[in-house]
């Protein structure tokens, strides 16, 4: 009867001995990493990290691009703006040229009514008919000449105004190349950034494997 509990004594205490053991191994800290597991975590870091950049570097790649399409068409237009303040600049200037001939053949007309109105006034008398008709012959002529020169102040106006447009048009060419030239700049170092992503993604990806083989 001794010896049967002296048995179930101790079997109960190396139970109880058990459940301490096991108790203290769960509640003991998670093992060190090995050298192997750390290599993978960190190469798995890596992609993650390569990933990121990659999908940075293209957001920018393809903001860059959008710009350069914006720029091409702001040039565009600039540029057709520049060519229709030209053609106005052309026309202007045969306005101008047209007035000034008709100014000038008007002045030869008042110069020769002038001269016709002092020979018939000597001739005929100031109160003539011949002189009357050239007194109004004359104050055609300078209406006419008055009206030319209206004109070729108007044509000036405009010619002005043309020019100034073109040059502002032609400025905002200027701006737009540099804007465009810029952005293609911007665009390619983007593509390299991309490039040299897509390099050390397929480099970390490498060593991970290799990492994973156990460095075999």
């Amino acid at each position: 009867m001794n010896a049967e509990k002296l048995i179930r004594r101790s079997a109960i205490g190396l139970a109880f001995a058990g459940l301490l053991a096991g108790g203290a191994y769960a509640q003991s800290p998670d093992p060190t990493p090995t050298p192997q597991q750390q290599d993978i975590q960190s190469d798995k870091k890596d992609i993650r990290s390569d990933k990121k950049d990659l999908a940075k570097d293209r957001a920018d790649r393809n903001a860059d691009q959008r710009d350069i399409n914006k720029d091409k068409r702001d040039l565009a237009k600039d540029r057709a703006d520049r060519n229709k303040d030209q053609r106005d600049i052309n026309r202007d200037r045969r306005d101008l040229n047209k007035d000034r001939a008709d100014r000038n053949a008007d002045q030869g007309y008042i110069n020769r009514d002038k001269a016709q109105l002092a020979r018939d006034d000597k001739e005929f008398g100031a109160n003539s008919a011949q002189a009357q008709a050239d007194r109004k012959d004359l104050r055609a002529d300078r209406a006419d000449r008055n009206a030319d020169q209206r004109d070729i102040n108007h044509d000036r106006r405009d010619l002005n105004k043309d020019r100034a447009d073109r040059n502002a048009d032609q400025r905002d060419i200027n701006h737009d190349k540099a804007d465009l030239a810029k952005d293609r700049k911007d665009r390619n170092q983007d593509q390299k950034d991309i490039n040299k992503d897509k390099k050390d993604l397929h480099k970390d990806r490498k060593d991970l494997r290799k990492d994973r083989r156990g460095h075999k």
